[in-house]
């Protein structure tokens, strides 16, 4: 078991050669400030869990076969006396993604990864809670100090097909500074303020969709979008252990609910095209959140 678990980080470390570290496990959570629902007198709070895996399965030196869980809870309160809504919208995510991780040569190698994902409110669950999904990645390594991927993203959403033009880069910018993320859905511009201390700006924007199962509201589904903006600091406490917390504003975010079938054209990252659905709820502002994270970091160098 030693042996195995060696080989497998020696490899993660190979595949990932100019990355400083990795986030292997990730437990959050989030909170929205209570903001003004659009015509009614409440306010609307948000709250969100997030558990993050992730389990790297060696098949070679150049090979591995890699997996990132991920769930996702959603809770938003509207306070009593909103109307037009669902009080209180509950939701879930469970996103999947796994596939094929090689080295090419020294510099280039690629990722393929499939993407299901389940998103539901948990209600009378059948085919439609599930989404088909998938990523490519080509890697370019250009120095020890910057390793960049460029692919595409697509997932089958419940408002219809939806393309995201991926970007990743991991930029050591100088001994302290550095840049990292998989845009536009994450980054962070990092400052390294001492061995155990950590700050900067953290960005994380997505766009999900969520069947709504329960027969009250008829094959209806959700649409959420956010870009969360926000300062952060990461303090290591004991060993790979860190504690970060993050303070920001949730620009853009809605729980948008329509009709089974009311779809768009397609969407490419946040342009839609043929997009003229009918929403059947209202929104709530957007507002400030505080997120809280424990996460076991494995370094690379």
């Amino acid at each position: 078991m030693k042996g195995w678990l060696f080989l497998a980080l020696w490899t993660i470390c190979s595949l990932v050669k100019g990355q400083q570290s990795i986030d292997l496990f990730t437990l959050s959570f989030k909170h929205g400030f209570g903001q003004p629902v659009s015509g009614q007198p409440v306010n609307a709070a948000e709250n969100v869990a997030l558990l993050n895996l992730k389990v790297p399965v060696v098949f070679s030196e150049s090979t591995i076969w890699y997996s990132d869980l991920t769930y996702q809870g959603f809770v938003v309160n509207y306070g009593e006396g909103a109307t037009g809504v669902i009080d209180p919208t509950r939701l879930h995510g469970v996103i999947l993604q796994t596939g094929l991780v090689r080295k090419l040569s020294e510099t280039t190698g690629f990722q393929l990864l499939l993407a299901p994902r389940f998103m539901s409110d948990f209600q009378e669950i059948d085919q439609r809670h599930f989404q088909l999904g998938g990523i490519g990645l080509f890697e370019k390594k250009y120095s020890e100090r910057l390793l960049m991927r460029y692919g595409l993203m697509y997932n089958r959403e419940l408002f219809g097909h939806m393309f995201v033009p991926l970007v990743f880069v991991n930029w050591k910018l100088s001994e302290r500074w550095s840049l990292n993320g998989l845009l536009p859905v994450f980054g962070k511009l990092n400052y390294q303020a001492s061995p155990r201390l950590g700050m900067g700006l953290s960005l994380f924007g997505l766009i999900t969709s969520f069947q709504l199962g329960d027969p009250a509201y008829d094959g209806d589904y959700i649409e959420r979008k956010s870009v969360d903006l926000s300062v952060y600091g990461r303090y290591q406490m004991v060993g790979n252990l860190h504690l970060e917390a993050r303070f920001g504003y949730a620009l853009g975010r809605s729980y948008r609910q329509f009709e089974e079938g009311d779809e768009v054209d397609f969407r490419i990252t946040i342009a839609s095209f043929g997009d003229d659905r009918v929403q059947q709820n209202v929104d709530f502002s957007p507002g400030p959140i505080v997120d809280v994270r424990l996460v076991y970091n494995l370094p690379l160098d």
